[in-house]
């Protein structure tokens, strides 16, 4: 509401120069040129933030149970180990499997030996040729005994199904574990998915590859950045929401499953006209900024309405209204009135400091 004042001081002017005008009179010819800075308008990448919170989970994770009721006889990893694919983690009883495998083994031996005999007698014409099938039928069901009793003996053995780090060990040495009991967790951290709820309005736009940003107060500072690797078929009828899934590296393992992030979405990314806000007057529903002409005498400064886009912290998209190259006014806008003389005493280039700015300013104007 603070701004109102300046706005209907611009309105008020603009009525008292056309009635200056009609009577004939030069409204510049008495005022005083007000020292100004301003700002080229310039094309730059701009794109639209969607925010959202979401939650992070492993690329892979699994909870390691086991398949048979059987005693716990030796754990091979410590809470928080990282593993490989293929790991023994832990061995439960099994010597009756080793046994029945040996026996299973003797058993393949002797049927290998009566089908390598039986083979030649056959091309020799000395044995039958269902002699020779029957030997080979035994040996082929030797062999599939023995790859069924290996099968009991791996049950007996939890091994890690792929590379990442195991959680806290639930189990000890002796003790009676049953199928489902979780013996613990193992999740492959290399890469991150996060999935947050975005609203449907942004469905057009939505795809992958879109880049995002994360940030949580766990990491104060810190910015971790992906990309969109999917998005769900399917809307929630309640929320009017979508799941969006991202994928964020994580080489120092620093994020971990369940941790609750801030995500900033980036669509739509484009080179656009861009203006600091500051240089913006709004007044009622339209948007006026003042346009200096430096390769002109006097240099006044001149009102354009504009239409706006999106905006960001301190900037703004202009639609329409304005022409790259042209110079804006950033400050010196509330003490400003279209077809005012101006005085440039300093271009902002974003490179200088504002307070330095204003120094030259005071200067200029004798303070």
């Amino acid at each position: 509401m603070k701004h109102r004042k300046p706005y209907r001081q611009v309105q008020l002017w603009i009525a008292l120069t056309g009635i200056a005008c009609t009577l004939g009179a030069d409204p510049t010819s008495a005022q005083q040129a007000v020292p100004v800075i301003v700002k080229k308008a310039a094309i730059d990448r701009f794109v639209d933030r969607v925010e959202a919170l979401g939650t992070l989970r492993a690329n892979e994770t699994v909870a390691l149970t086991a398949t048979v009721s059987e005693i716990v006889t030796d754990i091979h990893f410590e809470d928080g180990q990282r593993v490989e694919a293929g790991t023994i983690l832990v061995e439960m009883t099994s010597e009756e499997e080793h046994a029945l495998i040996e026996e299973e083994r003797s058993t393949v031996a002797e049927a290998k030996k009566q089908y390598d005999r039986v083979r030649p007698l056959v091309q020799r014409g000395a044995a039958s040729t269902s002699l020779l099938d029957q030997r080979r039928r035994e040996y082929e069901t030797a062999k599939a005994r023995l790859r069924a009793t290996e099968s009991k003996l791996r049950d007996r053995l939890i091994m890690a199904p792929f590379a990442g780090v195991v959680g806290l060990r639930n189990i000890s040495v002796g003790a009676l574990i049953e199928p489902g009991d979780i013996i613990t967790t193992l999740d492959d951290d290399r890469v991150m998915k996060l999935d947050f709820t975005v609203p449907s309005i942004h469905l057009s736009s939505l795809k992958t590859g879109l880049p995002v940003v994360a940030t949580s107060p766990a990491f104060a500072g810190r910015q971790f950045e992906g990309i969109v690797a999917s998005v769900n078929s399917r809307i929630d009828p309640v929320t009017r929401a979508i799941v969006v899934r991202a994928t964020l590296p994580n080489p120092e393992r620093l994020l971990k499953p369940g941790l609750l992030m801030n995500v900033t979405l980036l669509k739509n990314q484009r080179d656009v006209l861009v203006i600091p806000e500051e240089a913006l007057i709004p007044s009622g529903r339209d948007n006026l900024v003042l346009v200096v002409d430096r390769s002109v005498e006097p240099t006044l400064a001149q009102g354009r309405q504009v239409t706006i886009g999106g905006r960001r912290p301190g900037e703004v998209e202009i639609l329409d209204g304005l022409q790259s190259g042209e110079f804006v006014v950033v400050d010196g806008t509330l003490r400003t009135r279209p077809g005012q003389p101006v005085t440039v005493i300093a271009v902002d280039s974003g490179n200088e400091p504002l307070a330095r700015l204003l120094n030259r300013e005071q200067k200029g104007t004798g303070q």
